[in-house]
């Protein structure tokens, strides 16, 4: 089973509920409340995420955390990526080599980078403005060789 954690989990439902409101600056306290996840997850969360640039930072009485850029900008793909790290679904697609002691012999190799491809780039698809609303029940994800996959 491919499954993300339930911090990278947590992170796209804090992302998304700040989408909704992107010119508000929210505390760690009002996002925890306001999405019922624990304040150490979120306050962790959200400073990964400042890390990355993905949120600022403000300090002071009217300080708190906002967007760094707008919720169309900003895609899945990369807070999924600050959380988790690249998105590499097998090791010989991430681009730390050697990390396989396989990698030179596997004929394996090309067909997960091309699977891998597939995912970011339906990861890059969607943006944080998208995952405020429902997707649309069928969306059309190119394969290779000019076919298409139906979800």
């Amino acid at each position: 089973m491919i499954r993300i954690t339930k911090q990278t989990d947590y992170g796209i439902v804090i992302a998304s509920h700040m989408a909704t409101d992107p010119e508000r600056r929210f505390s760690t306290a009002e996002i925890a409340e306001e999405t019922h996840l624990p304040t150490p997850m979120v306050s962790k969360i959200l400073k990964l995420l400042a890390r990355e640039e993905l949120l600022d930072s403000h300090r002071g009485v009217h300080g708190g955390y906002a967007l760094a850029r707008t919720p169309q900008e900003i895609q899945i793909s990369e807070v999924i990526a600050a959380l988790e790290g690249p998105i590499a679904i097998t090791e010989c697609v991430d681009d730390s080599p050697g990390l396989c002691s396989q990698e030179a012999i596997c004929p394996m190799r090309s067909n997960w980078q091309i699977i891998n491809g597939a995912i970011k780039q339906a990861l890059d698809g969607i943006s944080l403005a998208e995952m405020t609303r429902p997707l649309v029940t069928e969306r059309l994800v190119p394969l290779g060789g000019g076919e298409t996959l139906h979800t």
